[in-house]
Parts: C-alpha cells; sequence; structure tokens
C-alpha cells in the first residue's frame, strides 16, 4: 500500500510527523510518500528542525511559492497530478487549510485517488479568509473526513457530507503536544531579557488582515502597551517589515524576540502565564498547556475554547485587548480533543 502525504507549511510538517511516526510504528507495509509543495519557504526548517523533531524529510519538495493564492494553487495542481500519475498512490493524505492543502484534494479526486483529510470540518464562517475557502472545498473532495471534534463533525453533517465519511478521531496537535513537552527547549533570549515561569505573557501576530492595516496593528500594540506587563513576542518576518515600514514606536513592556522553533515555541507556551495570538493554531496550543488565550480576531475555528471560557474573542480593540489580559481566570479543564491518540486512530482508517 502507498500513502501520499501533501504538505506546505512548517504547522503541517508537525502534524504530519505524528501520523507518519505512526504509519511506522504500526504499519510498516505501507509505504507514505512525503511531498513539500513549497508553499511557505521557512529559514527555521534546516537539518536541525528536522532532527530535533524527529520528521522525515519530503520525498519531493514541489518549489511552488511567492505567488498569488491562485498561481500557488494553480502550478501546484499541475505539479501534484504529474506526480500522483508517476507513483499512483492508493490514498492522499492532507493537512489543514493552506493553498497545498487543497491543491492536493483537487488533484487527487480529478484521478479518482482517495482523498483523506485531517482536521476536516473547521469554520470560521468568515469567507473573506481564504483559509475558508480552502477547508470547505477540500471536505467536500473527500473521501475520509477526520473531525478533531464534535463542532466540526456536527458542521460537516450540516453541510450534507455522508456519515460513513466522517470519523471524529481528536486532534493530532494534541497528539504532538504530548509528544515533544518534554523535548522543549527555552530560547535563547537577547542580552538583558530575563524571563523567569510564568513571569511573562506569550504574544504572536502575523495573520495579514492585522499586520497590513497600519491601524489595527496599532490598536493592537495599544492594548499590548496598556496591559503593562511583560510580553514576549517573537517577531514574524511580516510583522517586522510593516513595523519598520511605518516606524512605529514599540512599547517598553513588549519585548521583541526573533523567531524561534517549534520547540522554542513550545516552551514559550508551556511557561508563559497566558497566551495573546491571531493565530488559529496557537489556541489550541495554549490549552493544550491549560493557558488562557486571548485571540486577536472576530471569529474562530475553535469554537468550543470560546464558549467553555478559555478563549476570548477581543479583535484589536485596546481597551477589550487590555481588559482580557488582566481579568483571565482560568475554567475547569474538559477534553475537546481526544486522548492522544489521533494519529493512531487515522492510520488504522486509512489502512482499513
Amino acid at each position: 500500500m502507498k500513502v501520499m502525504t501533501i504538505i506546505g507549511a512548517r504547522p503541517q510538517f508537525v502534524k504530519a510527523a505524528v501520523v507518519s511516526r505512526a504509519f511506522k510504528e504500526r504499519r510498516p507495509d505501507v509505504k507514505e510518500i512525503i511531498v513539500h509543495t513549497g508553499q511557505h519557504y521557512d529559514t527555521n526548517m534546516s537539518d536541525v528542525f528536522f532532527e530535533e523533531l524527529e520528521i522525515p524529510r519530503p520525498d519531493y519538495n514541489l518549489g511552488v511559492g511567492g505567488g498569488t493564492h491562485g498561481q500557488n494553487t494553480g502550478r501546484m495542481i499541475e505539479k501534484l497530478e504529474k506526480l500522483m500519475i508517476d507513483e499512483r498512490p492508493n490514498w492522499v493524505v492532507v493537512y489543514g487549510d493552506t493553498d497545498s492543502t487543497l491543491a492536493g484534494g483537487v488533484a487527487a479526486s480529478k484521478l479518482h485517488i482517495p482523498v483523506a483529510h485531517v482536521e476536516a470540518g473547521l469554520r470560521s464562517f468568515n469567507r473573506r479568509m481564504p483559509e475558508e475557502i480552502n477547508r470547505i472545498l477540500t471536505d467536500h473532495v473527500s473521501d475520509l473526513l477526520f473531525a478533531p471534534t464534535e463542532t466540526s463533525q456536527k458542521n460537516l453533517l450540516k453541510e450534507g457530507v455522508p456519515e460513513g465519511k466522517i470519523k471524529l478521531v481528536g486532534d493530532v496537535m494534541y497528539d504532538a503536544a504530548l509528544y515533544y513537552k518534554d523535548r522543549a527547549k527555552k530560547p535563547v533570549f537577547p542580552h538583558g531579557f530575563l524571563i523567569e515561569d510564568e513571569d511573562f505573557v506569550l504574544c504572536t501576530i502575523h495573520r495579514a488582515e492585522n499586520t497590513d492595516d497600519l491601524d489595527k496593528l496599532e490598536s493592537i500594540y495599544s492594548g499590548l502597551e496598556e496591559y503593562g506587563r511583560t510580553i514576549v513576542l517573537p517577531l514574524h518576518p511580516r510583522t517586522r517589515s510593516k513595523i519598520l515600514e511605518s516606524e512605529m514606536v514599540i512599547p517598553d513592556n513588549v519585548w521583541h524576540i526573533n523567531p524561534v522553533g517549534y520547540l522554542g515555541m513550545v516552551w514559550l507556551e508551556a511557561n508563559a502565564r497566558l497566551i495573546v495570538t491571531d493565530s488559529g493554531g496557537i489556541q489550541k496550543e495554549a490549552y493544550f498547556h491549560g493557558k488562557n488565550c486571548v485571540t486577536l480576531r472576530e471569529e474562530t475555528e475553535w469554537s468550543e475554547l470560546v464558549e467553555s471560557g478559555w478563549n476570548t474573542l477581543v479583535g484589536t480593540n485596546p481597551g477589550l485587548i487590555a481588559k482580557a489580559l488582566l481579568e483571565h481566570q482560568a475554567p475547569m479543564s474538559k477534553p475537546f480533543y481526544g486522548d492522544g491518540d489521533t494519529a493512531l486512530q487515522i492510520v488504522n482508517e486509512v489502512c482499513r
């Protein structure tokens, strides 16, 4: 049996690593072909990245990236189609909601190759987000839809996806959080940055809707300043360039550091007092580490975290940002994302 795994961004490598490990340990008879579309060029994806995370290197790198969503998706479909014809996999596995996800799903379905979508059924209900379009279309060309939560399962049923295609398996990122927690490494901080456990707030800002709108970006920093206490912010390249272009003045309590690798981010998440972010994945990772999250968006795919009190949506309103940071309270825990055996369930279903 041959399985082709399509990935295009660093978080997808982490997710795929968990499933690849399960294939290797439980089904050594399965040949997995890993294809990196090249969607996101990431300088952190060096030899160290693959070695530290025990991630298999891609068998193919298509080198597609740097264009518009339409250009990238079209080029990926063209190259993936040729590769699938050559390799003739029995299954194609795609992850999440990137252009690579959609391209893999479209190319495989046109060739009548079964598609398995990991993280199916997530909805923000904001179709201005490219990710929302990617995840909806991918779900509707997939043959196995691995839903991480009951909410995502219900979303798929409401959209008419046959019940037999949907498998409620939990979240592979919870598997990853459990596996890598003991391997986390404290990042190297600039001279003079003295960080103690739970003595700081971790912040990430990277979403284009926040970074490309100067008013929104300034509002976010205003809210962080109003909070007053130490905030550690690994600076995304897009955010850095916008700050430099605008000559924004950074508040004294916001400490910019260089981007960190995955294991460094795990350490920051596990040791922060709480987390403020516009990322989708970090909202969940905050919960995995028992941290409250303040989300710099108007909506989220992870609605159960908001409903349960673990996550607070504040948009870019400075007052709401500061209030949420100052008044956070950890609610009672509830396991939303499975028991840490999601990868094994995925492997069992694909190999059934």
